[in-house]
């Protein structure tokens, strides 16, 4: 089976457009500081899972960078490198075996930790924050995690269903 990546990047676009026009709206005024889901970054773990490594990888960096642009802060960048970063990886460990649900949502998790990691780590090297790692694990990692990993959840066969080419039979071949 073959991913069709023309699709995976409108994809990409659509749940960028949601991520920053619809789910601002869904969540609570009260988590809305501490509840970010990266829409995107799930589209890139079945990206990382199903097409490999260095398809994520650009992936991961052209979206991360227009996630980056959309989302202004103090810095462009800190996605950019974590998704590129975190979809090499992903891919890199996927590649070598079958990618069922329990991987690939066990992927997502890792993935999710390790990108908020990563976003914490560039804020504080550059002294933009003055959390400690555990506050901002508890802030906003940990919801984010499990936000991300509910939403990997129930996309995982719809994404299956429009990522993926259904592989020819040989015997479809020789008819042809």
């Amino acid at each position: 089976m073959t991913m069709r990546m023309n699709r995976a990047v409108a994809a990409g676009i659509l749940l960028l457009i949601l991520e920053n026009g619809v789910v601002p709206w869904l969540v609570p005024s009260d988590w809305s500081s501490r509840l970010t889901p990266h829409l995107t970054f799930v589209l890139l773990v079945y990206v990382a899972c199903f097409a490999g490594r260095h398809r994520a990888f650009l992936f991961g960096l052209g979206f991360g960078l227009l996630s980056d642009i959309l989302t202004y802060g103090n810095l462009i960048g800190p996605y950019a490198f974590g998704m590129g970063l975190i979809g090499y990886a992903a891919g890199l460990v996927m590649e070598r075996s079958t990618p069922t649900i329990a991987k690939v949502i066990g992927t997502a998790a890792f993935g999710s930790a390790a990108i908020g990691t990563v976003v914490y780590m560039i804020y504080r090297l550059f002294r933009l924050t003055t959390w400690s790692y555990g506050f901002a694990f508890y802030w906003f990692i940990a919801p984010t995690l499990l936000l991300e990993v509910l939403i990997a959840l129930a996309l995982y066969l719809p994404a299956r269903r429009l990522l993926l080419k259904p592989a020819v039979s040989s015997a479809e071949e020789t008819a042809a």
